[in-house]
């Protein structure tokens, strides 16, 4: 790719940034913001690492999205983040308008773009992208499940005390405490979970990945998580500028899949060069199945409070 902007300098954003740099993903990595100074000096700074780091990728910082003009793809990071105490929704009210404005920019300036939205409320905030813009559904992209699975992932490593490259796991749903950690899909080196641990832990991990934001924002106070949804949506990213069609749980605009339609909720999805290239069918467990409607429900409620 010849260039990927990063809308918003803050943790998120600016660690997204240095790894697609790190990864050289693009010819130019654009960081805009609407704060002056910020993204000029933390892509300066990042620029700088360059010449340690080993890589070729022109990293810089403005807050005129002209600047961004016929970016391939858009990582969208901008918006509030969370404080202890308030959930994903909490934050619909103020990142709804900054996501119309940062949407309205891009249509503008990158008409042909791919969006991965980051911003929270995930599933809603790809929505209010897509109506804005006008792309089409292959074109926005919610990064929620490839994180989710990630802290799955990560937890079930530490109470099996395996590898992490050896768990297969998916998590489908609303970016929120409704995601469907699918337990029937999950293995070790191709070893249903459910061999390897009991129930009741396995149940505690799943409800630890459902909460696995909170916990973090709990920690820090002041902040939301940033590490590892960088990394995230690096990986989408990736799958995206590489053309590698990877399937990973997305944030998609569903049409009838899954018996749903009319939103946005994680998936299964083949991410490539186009995009959203396919929304995989698989079949869920009754039990896994009410879960996804109750968490597509969820999503539904946020919607019907945003005025487009």
């Amino acid at each position: 790719m010849r260039k990927i902007t990063v809308v918003g300098a803050g943790n998120v954003g600016a660690s997204v940034a240095q790894r697609l740099a790190e990864k050289e993903l693009a010819h130019q990595v654009v960081l805009v913001d609407v704060v002056e100074g910020i993204p000029q000096g933390k892509g300066l700074d990042q620029w700088e690492s360059a010449p340690i780091e080993g890589f070729d990728t022109r990293v810089s910082g403005t807050n005129d999205y002209a600047d961004t003009a016929g970016s391939d793809l858009f990582v969208v990071t901008a918006g509030i983040a969370r404080k202890p105490g308030m959930s994903r929704d909490d934050l619909v009210r103020t990142n709804v308008e900054i996501v119309k404005a940062v949407s309205l920019q891009i249509k503008q300036h990158a008409p042909d773009a791919i969006v991965i939205m980051v911003s929270n409320p995930l599933d809603v905030m790809c929505w209010v992208a897509k109506q804005v813009t006008g792309f089409s559904r292959e074109r926005v992209v919610g990064m929620a499940g490839a994180l989710d699975t990630a802290r799955y992932r990560s937890f079930l490593a530490e109470a099996l005390d395996v590898s992490v490259e050896d768990i297969q796991a998916m998590v489908l749903g609303g970016h929120g405490d409704t995601m469907v950690p699918l337990v029937s899909y999950t293995t070790v080196s191709g070893i249903p979970v459910t061999q390897l641990i009991d129930r009741k832990k396995l149940e505690e991990i799943v409800e630890r990945t459902r909460n696995g934001g909170a916990e973090i924002v709990n920690y820090l106070k002041t902040g939301s998580a940033y590490y590892a949804p960088a990394a995230a949506a690096v990986q989408m990213a990736e799958a995206i500028a590489r053309d590698k069609r990877r399937v990973l749980p997305c944030s998609a605009w569903l049409e009838g899949e899954y018996g749903l339609k009319g939103l946005y909720l994680g998936v299964p999805c083949k991410l490539g060069g186009r995009g959203v290239e396919q929304i995989l069918a698989v079949e869920l467990t009754s039990k896994e199945q009410v879960a996804l409607h109750k968490s597509a429900e969820a999503v539904r409620q946020i919607m019907e409070t945003v005025k487009l």
